[in-house]
């Protein structure tokens, strides 16, 4: 790639984009100026020189991802969308922090335009960066397979920090990366040696260059400056070697002083969340050549040059557009792929051959997901994922699909375009490459562990949320109904854990039909969810006697009413999910043959019923039923909203035990009789 020449105006722009870092903290009165002061020649040569990008098109399909995983240094970005002319101005700048303003404490992604992905959590952005370069050569296969043209290959680029690499997810991602080979990808790592309470040596002592050897990395050392500065230029010889290596992930190693130049903050912890202070903002100014009196410098000179980036990233553009437009009239099939995924839209009767089941035969809702997810992967071919080393059990495979592994794999198996992705036992990175897939922007991924360790990919999870991504969660062994794994592994809290997520939706189907229901409103929707599936056979419900599956993509729906003749005459309500709803139909039949006209509920998913108009919410739960139950192999705590202070609970406050799903369902209360039991209790509480 052809670098102009480093200028005096380059040396001017970094000292400016340092002075707006101390000034937009100070002006808040809270923020991290540290790291983006001693991070802006760095971000700066990234932005300016090496990033393939156009501002004026900013989700350009082949360019570079930058990914600024120390989100806590958001600055860093800000300054330099400022610079290239992305929308950010002077003014966001001075609103920093601020309510409502386009410079949040830490990026915010859909907020701000350039920002890839929403960081802060520190670790995620660098499996975010692995999941991206997965996803990138997934659809360069989908595109490309033949590797004909370069046009779909590009970097994916992450600036972290110590707090990145302490964190278990990103050495769980950066492992993974590692065994993909993943050449796209290149992390600036930010060697300061600061953290909150000081000193890495604190906590931090490994070699963390011979780490990321191991993992298969390339690792570049680039020491800094004897004055304390980043050493700029071999910076960038070291970003352009990185450019040049494609077999393998590529970590430069960058050692910095945190909030150099300051006279007194550099090097400290105190510089890294706090405010520098009028004086020393003052006294740093003076050290970069600027006027201490002056705030939110920006030279016109300098602008003007720093918005030359924006000639650049044209001139890229429409170098790739020439062989963009040959490579469509070359491949009219792909070129219609592309047009559809890019238009987020879906082939028409895509779900048309999504399984219907028979009520002949019992099916777990696991099993049942698996041939949902084979048809799926036959209509779509942006469907791709796979599970954290449980594929038989979470039914996530996608037969022939071909292991997405480099050619370089020892597994027959492998294929750099595969739709089978082996996560191995690492859930935590597995829900943050998921969420780095989706932002790529072209797939739909979904990947599978058991329910219970949901909580080791939390964090992940909740991000799926906060983006609003569409990322499916394949959560299988759903309830003491696992059995004999005992209650290490079996979910009691998790239904009700995840459901308090905002923007996510969770969802326990009832039977093999409600699966496949689900799964197409999961695909059209787009949006992240969380599928709980059972391992044990649930009896498939006879739609000839209750009511349409199709009733689950409501969130919840009248399964059966009080009586076959009368639909609105009903004592009680019965609401139930999962493997419980068929207890709830037993149950409603005992009822009726003591006179009490129950009306069950199915309600695989809260989240989609309380997005449902009020009026059809009235009609499933009528108001003037006080007498209601749920049945849910979980603790209660979601239930209670509906069932109201006349309300009984058949629930599971406590851990679980081995033995089989049979006897522990037993034990535990979820029965026929305790189900009416409970019925006959709410009826008197309702009419006491």
């Amino acid at each position: 790639m052809k670098i102009d020449q480093w200028q005096e105006l380059d040396d001017q722009a970094v000292a400016i984009a340092r002075a707006l870092a101390m000034d937009s903290v100070q002006k808040v009165g809270n923020g991290h100026p540290g790291t983006a002061m001693s991070l802006a020649p760095v971000a700066y040569t990234l932005f300016q020189r090496i990033l393939k990008h156009d501002p004026a098109n900013p989700n350009w399909i082949a360019r570079d991802r930058f990914i600024l995983s120390c989100g806590h240094s958001s600055l860093t970005l800000y300054i330099q969308l400022y610079f290239s002319g992305y929308g950010i101005t002077l003014e966001d700048l001075q609103n920093f922090r601020t309510f409502d303003s386009l410079t949040p404490g830490h990026p915010e992604y859909g907020h701000t335009i350039g920002v890839e992905t929403t960081t802060g959590p520190l670790g995620q952005g660098v499996a975010n960066g692995v999941g991206m370069a997965m996803a990138a050569r997934y659809e360069k296969g989908m595109l490309d397979p033949q590797n004909t043209t370069d046009i779909f290959d590009h970097n994916i680029w992450v600036l972290c920090s110590d707090g990145d690499l302490q964190e278990g997810v990103s050495a769980e991602a950066s492992s993974l990366a590692g065994t993909q080979q993943l050449g796209n990808l290149k992390v600036i790592y930010d060697d300061n040696r600061i953290s909150i309470e000081g000193d890495t040596q604190l906590a931090f002592t490994e070699d963390v260059s011979a780490r990321y050897r191991a993992y298969g990395w390339d690792v570049i050392e680039v020491a800094a400056k004897s004055d304390g500065d980043v050493d700029r230029d071999k910076l960038e010889a070291a970003m352009l070697a990185a450019v040049k290596e494609s077999t393998k992930p590529v970590l430069i190693r960058l050692h910095t002083v945190i909030a150099w130049p300051a006279p007194n903050a550099s090097g400290t912890a105190k510089s890294h969340g706090s405010a520098l202070g009028a004086e020393e903002v003052a006294a740093t100014k003076l050290k970069l050549g600027l006027d201490p009196n002056q705030t939110f410098i920006a030279p016109t000179q300098v602008i003007d040059h720093v918005r030359k980036v924006r000639d650049r990233g044209a001139d890229l553009h429409r170098q790739w557009f020439s062989k963009f437009t040959t490579w469509q009239k070359s491949n009219p099939i792909q070129s219609e792929l592309l047009n559809r995924l890019i238009s987020k839209k879906l082939p028409q009767g895509w779900d048309k051959d999504l399984p219907i089941f028979s009520s002949e035969k019992e099916v777990a809702t696991r099993a049942a997901s698996g041939k949902v997810i084979a048809a799926i992967a036959k209509s779509l071919p942006e469907f791709w994922g796979g599970s954290a080393d449980l594929a038989e059990s979470n039914n996530t495979t996608i037969e022939d699909g071909g292991s997405f592994l480099p050619t370089s794999s020892k597994m027959s198996s492998a294929n750099p375009y595969g739709r089978v992705v082996h996560f191995g036992i690492r859930e935590h990175a597995m829900g943050a490459v998921l969420n780095g897939a989706a932002l790529h922007g072209l797939i739909k991924p979904f990947a599978g562990t058991f329910l219970v360790f949901s909580d080791y990919m939390r964090g992940a999870v909740r991000l799926s949320a906060l983006m609003q991504l569409p990322v499916t969660y394949v959560w299988t062994h759903d309830s003491i109904g696992l059995g004999e794994d005992g209650p290490t592994h079996q979910p009691v809290e998790h239904l009700a854990a995840l459901r308090a997520i905002p923007g996510l939706a969770v969802v326990r189907p009832a039977d093999a039909n409600e699966v496949s229901v689900c799964w197409q409103r999961i695909i059209n929707d787009a949006k992240p969810v969380g599928l709980a599936l059972s391992r044990q056979n649930l009896s498939v419900i006879d739609r000839t006697k209750y009511s349409p599956a199709i009733g689950a993509n409501k969130g919840a729906y009248v399964l059966a009413y009080g009586s076959d003749s009368a639909k609105d005459k009903c004592d009680l309500i019965l609401i139930a999910t999962g493997s419980e709803v068929s207890l709830a139909i037993a149950a409603r039949e005992q009822l009726a043959t003591e006179g009490i006209k129950a009306r069950v509920v199915s309600a695989p998913s809260i989240e989609w019923f309380m997005n449902q108009p009020e009026s059809y919410r009235n009609d499933v739960l009528p108001k003037n039923l006080r007498a209601r139950v749920s049945i849910e192999a979980g603790v209660a705590q979601p239930w209670y909203q509906f069932i109201g202070d006349a309300g009984v609970a058949v629930s599971l406050e406590h851990f679980g035990a081995s033995a089989s799903a049979s006897v522990l369902f037993k034990e535990f209360g979820f029965t026929v009789e305790n189900i009416v039991k409970a019925a006959k209790e709410s009826l008197r509480k309702a009419n006491g």
